[in-house]
C-alpha cells in the first residue's frame, strides 16, 4: 500500500490542509488541532464546536502562508482562515452562492501563551489548561457565526488519554534504514520549525479528539461510496482523517484488524533541486527512518458525515444519509455498539533512543505501508463517556 493523503487540521473542526508531506512527532502532525473553538454561552462556560453540533465550521477553510521574504522555508509561523458564506435562497427556492468574505484572519501558530488568559478545557472528559486567544480572534469568528465565539490555544496543555484500550500496550523502534535518502524539504513552505517531541512514558494530546492520529483507506471509501448514487461519491475529507492509504489489496474495513503499520519512504528525486536540499544530518536521518504506526482504537462516527462543506448545513438527498447506512453494518465494536466504525486511531512508534534525538519523521504522499502486525479480534472501546454502550 502508499500514503495518497495527508491531512492537517491547525483549528480543529475547521476544513483541512491537504499536504504532500509533513512531520509526525508523538502528539501527531505538527501543528494539528492546535486550536480549537468554543462557543461562550450565557453563563460564560465554553461549549466544544465540532461538526455534529454546529456543522457551519466547515464553511471555514485555513491554508499555512509560506514564510516571509529572505526567511527559511521551514519557518511560516501563521495559518490564514478564510470564510465562505453559504449559498442563499431566493423566494422562488433558486440557489446564489453567498457574497465572498474577503476579510481573512491570520493566526499566530506560536503565539506566546504568557500573555494570554487560561482557561480550563474539558473535551470528551480529558481535562487540561489552555488558552484564550482573545481579540480580535474572537471577534473574526464571533462576527460571522452570529453568536459569541472563543479561539483557544493548546500552548503548553497535555490532555490525558483515558481508557485502557488506546494507549499502546508495547512499543517497538525500528532501526534506521541504511538506505541513502534525500531530504525532502517540500513541507518546509507549510510547517514550521521543530518543536520539542520527545515522548513522555504516557502518551498525551492536544486537541486532537482521542489519539494523535487517524488512518483511514481508500477501499473503505469506495464501499461507502458503492452506498450512495454514483453521482454523488463520499469524499474522504469528511471523515477527517491524518493519514489516508490506498487500500491496496486489502478488503474495505480490513483496518479494522490493523494493529502495527511500517512505513518505508518513498525516493524523492521527483523533486526540484531547491526541494532536495539538505539542512542537516538529523534532518536526513529523519528523512531515511523507516517508522511505525501503533493502531490501537476504532474510529466511531457520528452526524459530522451527514454534513454539506458548501451549505455549513446537514446534507439533502442521499448524501445526508450516510450515517445511517453505516449503521447497518458497521457498528462492529462491542464498547460502542450504536456507533458505526470507519478508520483506526494510531499513535508514533516508540521514540526512546534515536527516536528522541530525531525528534520525530518525515511523511510524504507516495511512501510505502505494510501491515507488519494484525490483530485476531476487533479492538474493544473503552474511553468512558465517550461512544459506550
Amino acid at each position: 500500500m502508499k500514503i495518497t493523503t495527508i491531512y492537517v487540521y491547525p483549528i480543529k473542526a475547521l476544513r483541512g490542509i491537504s499536504l504532500q508531506s509533513a512531520f509526525i512527532g508523538p502528539q501527531g502532525i505538527m501543528f494539528d488541532r492546535r486550536f480549537m473553538l468554543f462557543q461562550i454561552q450565557d453563563d460564560g462556560n465554553l461549549r466544544k464546536m465540532q461538526h455534529s453540533s454546529f456543522p457551519q465550521v466547515a464553511l471555514f477553510e485555513q491554508a499555512f502562508l509560506p514564510a516571509g521574504s529572505g526567511e527559511r522555508r521551514d519557518e511560516c509561523t501563521t495559518v490564514e482562515v478564510r470564510y465562505h458564506p453559504p449559498p442563499t435562497k431566493s423566494k422562488d427556492g433558486t440557489a446564489a452562492a453567498g457574497e465572498e468574505d474577503n476579510e481573512t484572519l491570520h493566526v499566530p501558530l506560536n503565539p506566546d501563551s504568557s500573555k494570554l488568559s487560561p482557561v480550563d478545557i474539558d473535551l470528551h472528559r480529558s481535562v487540561t489548561t489552555a488558552y484564550r486567544m482573545g481579540d480580535p480572534y474572537d471577534a473574526w469568528f464571533t462576527s460571522r457565526f452570529g453568536f459569541p465565539v472563543a479561539l483557544i490555544f493548546i500552548g503548553d496543555g497535555r490532555r490525558p488519554v483515558l481508557g485502557n484500550s488506546l494507549i499502546p500496550q508495547t512499543t517497538q523502534p525500528t532501526p534506521p534504514s541504511t538506505k541513502s535518502s534525500s531530504w525532502l524539504s517540500s513541507l518546509s513552505s507549510y510547517l514550521p520549525g521543530k518543536e520539542a517531541t520527545k515522548r513522555d512514558e504516557t502518551p498525551w494530546l492536544t486537541f486532537t479528539d482521542v489519539a494523535p492520529l487517524l488512518v483511514t483507506s481508500t477501499s473503505s471509501l469506495d464501499n461507502v461510496s458503492s452506498r450512495l448514487p454514483a453521482s454523488t461519491p463520499m469524499p474522504m475529507y469528511k471523515f477527517r482523517p491524518n493519514l489516508v492509504v490506498d487500500g491496496q489489496e486489502q478488503p474495505a474495513f480490513a483496518e479494522d484488524f490493523w494493529a502495527e503499520l511500517l512505513v518505508t519512504p518513498a525516493p524523492r528525486t521527483h523533486l526540484p533541486p531547491e526541494d532536495r536540499t539538505s539542512f542537516s544530518k538529523k534532518e536526513e536521518k529523519k528523512e531515511m527512518t523507516r517508522w511505525r504506526l501503533l493502531l490501537t482504537g476504532n474510529c466511531g462516527r457520528c452526524t459530522s458525515l451527514n454534513v454539506d462543506y458548501e451549505t455549513g448545513r446537514l446534507a439533502e438527498g442521499e448524501l445526508g444519509t450516510v450515517l445511517k447506512k453505516l449503521m447497518v453494518d458497521r457498528r462492529v465494536d462491542k464498547g460502542a455498539k450504536w456507533t458505526p466504525i470507519f478508520g483506526r486511531y494510531a499513535f508514533l512508534g516508540d521514540v526512546g533512543g534515536y527516536w528522541e534525538e530525531l525528534g520525530g519523521v518525515a511523511v510524504s504522499v507516495g511512501d510505502e505501508v505494510e501491515v507488519v502486525r494484525r490483530n485476531e479480534e476487533r479492538s474493544v472501546w473503552d474511553w468512558p463517556g465517550l461512544g459506550s454502550s
